[in-house]
């Protein structure tokens, strides 16, 4: 069984706050950062 990939606090901020500028798709950042889409939009 494999665990859950946790994600540091900075890391965190760095998404949102690129998803909050609005300058990229969700798909974009994503797939940028290596991470599902629904995850940004939670």
């Amino acid at each position: 069984m494999s665990k859950r990939k946790r994600y540091r606090k900075d890391f965190k901020a760095n998404v949102v706050l690129d998803a909050l500028k609005g300058q990229k798709t969700v798909n974009e950042l994503a797939k940028e950062y290596g991470v599902h889409p629904n995850q940004i939009g939670q």
